[in-house]
């Protein structure tokens, strides 16, 4: 239960936490528009389902491991959308050919680490209301 909650928590903030800062983002000029429906390889679904799917599965391991934590959900979502960061850098770029952190430049690592904390910071407060709605 506690992992099905968390992807739900997870696949939530995608679209309210991740985008809605994606969208701030959008607006300064530095992102292109949020809720994007590029086809992703190799099954070519939109682009905002294969990000929820992803930020589902980082929401059910962050569901099976809150319980261990005892930190505050926001702050506790932080640490998951710094992590989530660093995998994005550091393993999810160089499988796809890119440069290690995008190249190291500073204004899209920024980018990248406030729309991943703001998705933490949501799937942290999600997952609190979640179980408190189901009593968990």
């Amino acid at each position: 239960m506690r992992a099905v909650l968390g992807f739900v928590a997870g696949a939530i903030s995608v679209l309210v936490f991740h985008q809605g800062a994606w969208a701030l983002f959008y607006l300064g000029g530095l992102m292109p528009p949020p809720y994007p429906a590029t086809p992703i390889p190799p099954w070519g679904v939109p682009q905002i389902l294969d990000f929820c799917f992803w930020g589902g599965l980082y929401g059910a391991a962050y569901g099976l491991v809150v319980p261990k934590l005892f930190l505050p959900a926001w702050l506790s979502g932080l640490l998951l959308g710094v992590i989530a960061s660093l995998v994005f850098w550091f393993v999810v770029l160089p499988l796809k050919g890119e440069p290690v952190a995008g190249g190291w430049v500073w204004q899209s690592m920024v980018v990248v680490a406030a729309i991943q904390a703001a998705w933490g910071i949501g799937v942290g407060l999600i997952l609190t209301l979640l179980r408190a709605a189901t009593n968990w």
